[in-house]
């Protein structure tokens, strides 16, 4: 039984995996880690390995009553990965996009993958048929797009995201959200036709905080899968203490 903790500047994600099984998750501010952590301790004592993933700015680490005889993974430019990693600067790779190719080797292994990331940022990510990582793309995220025309302007207002986002905006509020949601949805699919070009087997993952929102907007075929990460995070922890 393994645990995976993926922690972020202000919230952080916790699971508890039986083998490939995701058996608990959970979503927790970052004042209440610990805590969490401890009481997931007291509940499954029999943990095989932890795995902890963060972001550059974040601080943890666990409790020193908690660090038992066991694998303790802290995911770094270190960490033995299951995949080959040809990104040109593989230490300033992020440890959520070496988690999702991760999870790509998994879940499909000897396929070509994109693995679009909607959250803050959208990050793409593409592993081929040999499993190797040849790297991506990184652009805004969709409330990125609009705290920027709200931020670099006079004038224009903060606006959220809506399903129904009209091709003519009639108002500066439709405006905007036709121009971020529908540019955004044009991105990704043009991404994945540019893929698809050149490698037509594509499989396509969209995965993140905004990945429902958009996936049933956009016109191409996709999987959405919110666990992704953690699934890969899980895959380079059994990677490491099975070696």
């Amino acid at each position: 039984m393994n645990l995976i903790i993926d922690v972020g500047n202000t919230l952080s994600k916790v699971a508890v995996f039986q083998q490939d099984e995701l058996i608990e998750r959970f979503t927790v501010e970052k004042p209440d880690l610990s805590k969490k952590i401890e009481k997931i301790f007291s509940r499954h004592p029999d943990l095989d390995g932890v795995i902890i993933s963060k972001v550059s700015q974040a601080e943890f680490s666990l409790p020193q009553n908690l660090q038992k005889k066991m694998p303790i993974i802290n995911l770094d430019a270190g960490t033995r990965l299951p995949f080959e990693n040809l990104y040109a600067t593989p230490q300033t790779l992020g440890a959520d996009r070496k988690a999702l190719v991760a999870a790509a080797v998994k879940e499909y292994p000897g396929k070509s993958v994109l693995v679009i990331d909607a959250g803050t940022c959208i990050t793409y990510d593409f592993k081929n048929e040999k499993d190797q990582y040849l790297g991506g793309a990184i652009s805004p995220g969709l409330k990125m797009r609009f705290k920027a025309l709200n931020s670099f302007t006079a004038n224009l207002p903060l606006v959220e995201a809506r399903e129904e986002a009209e091709l003519i905006g009639d108002s500066t509020l439709t405006s905007i959200r036709s121009g971020v949601v529908k540019g955004i949805l044009k991105e990704i699919d043009g991404v994945i036709e540019e893929y698809k070009e050149k490698y037509p087997e594509l499989v396509t993952i969209i995965t993140g905080g905004d990945a429902q929102f958009l996936s049933i907007n956009l016109k191409n075929s996709i999987f959405a899968n919110s666990n992704f990460l953690l699934e890969g995070l899980n895959h380079i922890l059994e990677f490491n203490i099975s070696r």
